[in-house]
């Protein structure tokens, strides 16, 4: 183990895992996931990572490699590599003869959405070798990082990759210190954008994620927003509103406190109540929505299913439909949508 000035311990991860089959196909996104480290330098707070079984089933192991206590407190504050899983890969495809290909997944793998990939030096080397062994085996392969200006590194992989390979980033929100107080060791929204600009320069796909948008975020906040995503000319944008639920959430809620963004944190908690929520998730859906249908840009929403139970009739039909309905990027072979979005109810389209 090393203890790095930063007081991130790191470790190599001893597990044997290569290649896992996935339940994001729900969201339009893979149906395997190939995660290059246990554990993520960002530390976001809203991560829904720690408390999934990779990470909870997982003490003894966390506590002999890393000496951590508690894998979803002490969240960014550890980091096991993979070290030579590209080859690794590489070998695991070749013996490889069934491949799962659902109809929202697509058979795409996604690198890496339990960590992300190129939070440093180290990961990224890991994932140059492991986007290189996908698509070298024609793997279509979906890439989601914070730090996509890091990754043109590996410029040459992904052009090499063509088709086969998008990159893309999570962009919640544009204030760079609203976003630093529950992402505090990712890079700003800016940096983000200008890294998946230069990957769309080069030819790469690209897609953004806005997951998730803030309740701080008026309409005029989301227009720019989705203004500025549209300089990266992305395949796809996903958005999704924040999740008030579970342990994720209150430290959340507490780190922006901390960092001083009161208002956000006050917004963030006044979520617990129900009904704010419903009406909270509900405009910013609407609003990406019609916004992103008069920039002419892809949107691709993503309502929660919890949220279905509580609106009105006509309102479950129309986020019902954005959970049924295919991503529009055409990103392996996938067939755009003929038509125009699922128009939203006329009593919320105001």
């Amino acid at each position: 183990m090393t203890h790095n000035h930063d007081e991130v311990r790191t470790s190599e991860d001893p597990t044997k895992a290569i290649l896992s089959e996935s339940g994001l196909n729900s969201k339009h996104l893979c149906d395997y996931v190939v995660n290059v480290a246990t554990g993520c330098r960002h530390g976001c707070k809203f991560c829904y990572v720690p408390s999934t079984p990779n990470i909870r089933t997982r003490p003894d192991m966390l506590e002999e490699e890393v000496d951590i206590k508690n894998g979803q407190k002490e969240w960014g504050n550890y980091v096991l590599y993979r070290d030579g899983l590209g080859e690794r890969l590489d070998n695991h495809l070749d013996r490889k003869r069934s491949w799962n290909k659902t109809p929202r997944g697509r058979g795409v793998v996604g690198v890496s959405f339990s960590t992300d990939c190129y939070m440093d030096g180290r990961a990224g080397n890991i994932t140059r070798n492991v986007v290189d062994a996908l698509t070298n085996h024609e793997r279509y392969t979906r890439v989601l990082t914070r730090n996509p200006i890091l990754a043109l590194q590996d410029a040459d992989v992904f052009v090499d990759g063509g088709n086969h390979v998008t990159i893309g980033s999570s962009i919640p929100c544009m204030d760079a210190e609203q976003v630093q107080a529950i992402e505090p060791r990712a890079p700003a929204p800016k940096h983000r954008l200008q890294g998946l600009k230069k990957f769309n320069d080069r030819g790469v796909q690209t897609f953004v994620s806005m997951s998730p948008t803030y309740p701080t975020q008026n309409k005029e906040d989301i227009r720019y927003q989705l203004l500025r995503v549209s300089e990266c000319d992305p395949a796809v944008v996903f958005h999704e509103p924040i999740n008030p639920r579970g342990a994720n959430f209150e430290m959340t809620v507490e780190a922006a406190r901390e960092a001083g963004q009161t208002e956000l944190a006050e917004e963030l908690d006044n979520l617990r109540n129900r009904d704010q929520w419903v009406e909270y998730a509900v405009k910013h859906l609407r609003w990406v929505q019609e916004i992103g249908r008069n920039l002419d840009l892809p949107i691709h929403l993503w309502p929660d299913k919890e949220l279905i139970k509580y609106v009105s009739e006509e309102e479950a039909t129309w986020l019902q439909s954005w959970r049924d309905r295919q991503s529009p990027e055409d990103f392996a072979k996938r067939d755009t949508p003929k038509g125009p979005a699922p128009p939203y109810p006329e009593q919320i389209s105001s």
